[in-house]
C-alpha cells in the first residue's frame, strides 16, 4: 500500500510504502496512479482540501525589479571609457586606483606616471589623469543615475523590461583583466 503524508497546512510532506515506511495514523491511503503523481508532477503544490488531494499551481513570485536593475547597473558600471583614445576600465578596483592617481595629480601638477589603460601602458601626466578620473567618475555616475530613472519607473508602474537595455551611458564592453591599474 501506497501513503501520503500532509503537513499541519495540510500540504503535502512526503509519500509512503508499506513495508518500507513506518506508516504514522495521519497518513493518507492513495492508489498507485496518485502516488505517482505526487512523486513524479512537480510543477505544482499537492494539498488535502477535505477528502480530496489536488495540485494547486504554485504562487506567482512577483518579479525583483530592483535587484535587475542593480545588476545590470553593476555590468554597465563595470565596463571601460575612452578618454583621448586610451580606453580605460571602469571597474570599482580600476576606478580606486584612478581616483588615488588623480589626488597625487591634484596635488602635484607636475605629476606623472606610467598608467595602465587596456591596451597597455602609456606614460601620462597630471593633466591626462584628472581626465581619466573626470570621464570614469561622470560614467559611473551616468549608470546610478539610469539606475535611479529606472526604479522611478518601476514606482510609477511605467516599466517595461525593454527599458533595462536602454538609455545606459556609451561604453565599451570588457572582459575583465587582472592587475589593471
Amino acid at each position: 500500500m501506497k501513503y501520503a503524508l500532509f503537513d499541519e497546512h495540510s500540504k503535502l510532506q512526503t509519500c509512503l510504502i508499506e513495508g518500507v515506511h513506518q506508516i504514522p495514523a495521519s497518513a493518507v491511503k492513495i492508489d498507485q496512479d496518485l502516488f505517482v503523481r505526487l512523486t513524479q508532477e512537480t510543477d505544482g503544490i499537492w494539498r488535502k482540501v477535505g477528502n480530496e488531494i489536488i495540485k494547486e499551481p504554485f504562487p506567482q513570485v512577483a518579479p525583483d525589479y530592483a535587484r535587475s536593475v542593480a545588476a545590470e547597473r553593476y555590468e554597465r558600471e563595470d565596463s571601460a571609457v575612452s578618454v583621448d583614445g586610451l580606453s580605460i576600465a571602469t571597474s570599482r578596483e580600476s576606478a580606486g586606483l584612478i581616483y588615488g592617481a588623480g589626488l597625487s595629480a591634484m596635488l602635484d601638477p607636475d605629476y606623472r606616471c606610467n598608467f595602465k589603460t587596456l591596451d597597455g601602458f602609456v606614460e601620462i601626466g597630471a593633466q591626462q589623469i584628472l581626465a581619466i578620473a573626470k570621464a570614469v567618475r561622470a560614467h559611473v555616475q551616468a549608470c546610478f543615475d539610469r539606475e535611479f530613472q529606472l526604479l522611478q519607473a518601476v514606482e510609477a508602474g511605467t516599466y517595461v523590461d525593454a527599458m533595462l537595455k536602454e538609455g545606459w551611458p556609451d561604453s565599451v564592453p570588457v572582459t575583465p583583466i587582472s592587475a589593471l591599474q
